[in-house]
């Protein structure tokens, strides 16, 4: 019988998949693969000898067959309102932390970083719909809120204890956008945690209380004792939990970045590129994306969700209608100040933070900070990266030194031996490094 093909497997559905023992979801998979046993072997490779250690990355998501390494790497020197980190950075990016470190030294020598967390304000919403009138439900508000913190205390209990909570219940109508459609969107403190569970366990709670409530309403309509729960869940939107980070020196401090220019002249060029950003769309995308190359990688060293971090970020970039730069300049009196105010909610306790091995050891490495000072350090990050970027693009451009840091993957990608690799270090030291510009040195070099 004819052996099938990947190709002839792509239409077949895997019934029962997650239910299959790990060794068999690595054969199911693999007969997608034109040489599956060598796809086996290198999911393996990736497996962790000890048994333990491997379990528990097994259980961090569904489905697991292997693996996947993102490059550890750490940017030291990193001085924030006087005190040094050597800070960890998980990304798969060439140069960025280069950048950030190159970035540290500079602004090291400049007095530091300097950060503020504004304010920890996290948020979640209840969504309902209710059919009766407005006036009583906000007559009944008060009772409600009694009762939404009466059916909660057991969940915050431990959570006050430390200072955090419930802050805020606000009603919200909507009823002119969405027939009948309220929210209560509820404002939390979660202390060093990221409080996802806790906020949407409390959430929850709140959609059966206000049902609950209702049913027992005797003095309404039958049809107004009725609440439709849409959905109850936080929301990765906190414009309140907010962390500003800023480098400022006199402009005479800037002489010697470019050639062509005096510190003066730089700053005025670095400060018209982030204006750009700020009015033009399509730049502030590329900006900000160079913010998160710093911000993804502390958070993900440290365990948290950069997905979380990003959306509440773009959101924010985006909050006046328009998308713009998160970052701003400004020259005032011969003094260059760059800074960065975003949305940035972390936890140092909980989840991944507490879980995974390495994201605990990030946390020691940085000495084992509260949220606030890792939200802190995390948006420095994103300061450096941008500093960084924004400098090249004004200067030497951005292709001459990221191309050089991405030459070791060309010459891995084309097997250069270590031999090769030593010459064409050399050889591009003055060059503009391009594929098929080492392509061709390694051809000639070969022959």
């Amino acid at each position: 019988m004819e052996e099938s093909t990947p190709l002839r497997k792509r239409d077949i559905i895997l019934k029962g998949f997650s239910k299959l023992l790990k060794e068999d979801k690595l054969k199911a998979v693999a007969e997608y693969i034109e040489n599956p046993s060598e796809f086996i072997n290198l999911l393996k490779s990736f497996w962790y000898q000890d048994k333990d250690k491997q379990k528990q990355f097994d259980e961090f998501s569904e489905n697991t067959i292997s693996n996947y390494h993102v490059p550890y790497g750490v940017s030291p020197n990193v001085i924030i309102n006087g005190k040094t980190y050597i800070v960890p950075m998980v990304i798969e990016e060439s140069s960025v932390v280069a950048a950030a470190s190159a970035a540290a030294k500079f602004w090291g020598e400049r007095g530091g970083f300097h950060a503020e967390v504004v304010d920890v304000k996290k948020v979640g919403q209840v969504h309902f719909c209710w059919k009766g009138d407005k006036k009583i439900l906000n007559d009944l508000l008060p009772e409600i809120k009694s009762e939404f913190l009466k059916n909660t205390s057991s969940i915050t209990e431990k959570m006050t204890k430390r200072g955090g909570g419930i802050i805020d219940i606000e009603l919200v109508d909507h009823t002119d956008k969405i027939d009948n459609y309220y929210q209560f969107l509820v404002t939390f403190n979660t202390c060093d945690s990221m409080g996802a569970n806790f906020i949407n366990s409390i959430l929850e709670t709140f959609g059966r209380t206000l049902q609950d409530f209702f049913l027992r309403q005797e003095k309404l309509e039958e049809k107004d004792r009725m609440v439709e729960i849409v959905m109850c869940i936080l929301s990765n939107y906190t414009p309140e939990c907010r962390v500003k980070v800023w480098v400022e020196c006199p402009t005479n401090q800037l002489d010697g970045i470019d050639e062509s220019l005096d510190g003066k002249a730089f700053a005025e060029k670095f400060k018209k590129a982030v204006d750009i950003a700020i009015i033009d769309p399509y730049r502030a995308a590329t900006h900000n994306k160079g913010i998160y190359n710093g911000i993804d990688a502390v958070v993900i060293a440290t365990g948290n969700d950069f997905r979380a971090t990003e959306a509440a970020g773009h959101s924010y970039a985006a909050r006046d209608g328009q998308y713009r730069s998160l970052s701003y300049a400004e020259i005032h009196d011969d003094i260059f100040r760059f800074t960065l105010d975003l949305p940035l909610a972390l936890g140092t306790v909980g989840g991944l933070t507490s879980l995974h091995p390495l994201a605990k050891k990030s946390l020691e490495l940085l000495g084992n900070p509260s949220a606030k000072e890792l939200m802190m350090i995390a948006a420095t990050m994103g300061l450096a990266n941008n500093y960084a970027a924004v400098k090249s693009l004004t200067t030497k451009g951005i292709q001459q030194g990221h191309m050089k840091m991405h030459l070791a993957n060309i010459l891995n990608q084309l097997g250069a031996s270590e031999e090769e690799k030593t010459q064409a270090t050399e050889y591009f030291k003055d060059k503009t490094v391009s594929y098929s510009e080492v392509e061709t040195f390694l051809k000639k070099t070969r022959s």
